[in-house]
């Protein structure tokens, strides 16, 4: 079985716990703030808006004196009017009169390939496969590490990649995982329940059985924070190794059906849209008792099969190998066709 045709079945999981609600219709630019596209706006949020760091570093960077607007000085709380001309360094921002979308892509990181602009031991990073930028520079929303393949996603907004990845907003994280073993009933209620480890307790929100061949079996797993490497380590708490671990899915945004390895795809506008409308639930979710906005999920795959119904007890060899990421045949194996009985002469 070949690795692409597993992790196609991978992004046709469907996601049955409740998911993150998508805004109402509206203005996409709304969504960064009141203020994001008319009027004079905190040059904080502005520069935070244009990729170049976070609002807290853009504030430390004004606090420093690095930051001028029109040749002067800028201070801590300065607005800006469209037409200012910001210069940070040797970047420089125009304020427009209407803030552009900004940009979103989604990348599929193979296992080799670190998070990072520098390493001093000189491996392969993910923002070497990324499309060059003339102004700004890409922001990865959280992070993989070494070992670990899937979904990254990738912004130019630094208020939209702070809203994804602080944890007061609990954003869901989606991993199929690989592990040596099988787990038990109590295993399953201990992982659910929480596990404690040496930086706290971590619990996973739902945990589900992919089914497996020999020692290897695989699991699905939803968990809404990003501590560092804490899949493996939750299954390592209870005695289990991580023999192969993917993320599939990060709050809406779905590994893209059919996206290669070391590939990217970016979001057109209602995509983005959709992303920014639903980043203004986080900061601000509906109020109780109105409307249930519908749901989406973004570059979910076409489900060619149906999903596999709740079961109690154990699963015939069948419905295990049809579930199982290793089942069927490789890509472009013709089907064999049964042998014709011999006839008699």
């Amino acid at each position: 079985m070949s690795r692409a045709l597993a992790d196609s079945r991978y992004r046709s999981w469907s996601s049955r716990r409740t998911r993150p609600q998508a805004a109402s219709p509206g203005d996409p630019e709304a969504a960064l703030g009141p203020d994001a596209s008319q009027g004079p706006q905190k040059i904080h949020k502005i520069l935070a808006a244009a990729g170049l760091g976070s609002r807290r570093e853009m504030e430390e960077l004004i606090r420093a004196g690095k930051v001028k607007v029109n040749g002067g000085v800028a201070h801590l709380g300065m607005r800006v009017q469209p037409g200012d001309v910001i210069r940070v360094g040797k970047r420089q921002v125009t304020v427009r009169d209407s803030a552009k979308l900004p940009r979103i892509i989604a990348y599929h990181k193979p296992e080799g390939e670190i998070v990072s602009h520098d390493d001093p031991q000189g491996r392969p990073s993910v923002f070497e496969k990324l499309p060059p930028m003339r102004r700004g520079k890409w922001l990865a929303v959280g992070r993989l590490d070494y070992n670990t393949s899937g979904l990254l996603i990738f912004t130019t907004s630094g208020e939209l990649c702070n809203r994804l990845m602080h944890p007061r907003y609990e954003v869901e994280r989606e991993y199929a995982v690989r592990i040596i073993g099988k787990l038990s009933e109590e295993q399953f209620r201990q992982l659910k329940k929480g596990v404690r480890l040496e930086d706290g307790m971590a619990r996973f929100e739902l945990i589900e059985e992919r089914g497996g061949r020999g020692l290897n079996n695989w699991y699905r797993v939803v968990l809404r924070e990003g501590r560092n490497r804490i899949v493996r380590r939750m299954f390592d708490s209870i005695g289990f190794r991580v023999s192969r671990l993917m993320r599939v899915r990060f709050g809406i945004v779905s590994l893209p059906f059919g996206l290669r390895r070391g590939t990217w795809r970016e979001m057109d506008d209602r995509q983005t849209g959709s992303v920014l409308e639903w980043s203004a639930t986080l900061v601000s979710p509906a109020e109780p008792g109105s409307i249930p906005m519908q749901r989406q999920m973004l570059h979910r795959a076409p489900e060619r099969e149906a999903a596999p119904r709740p079961h109690s007890g154990r699963r015939s060899a069948v419905q295990a190998s049809r579930f199982s990421p290793t089942a069927g045949r490789a890509r472009g194996e013709k089907q064999k066709r049964p042998r014709r009985p011999l006839r008699a002469r």
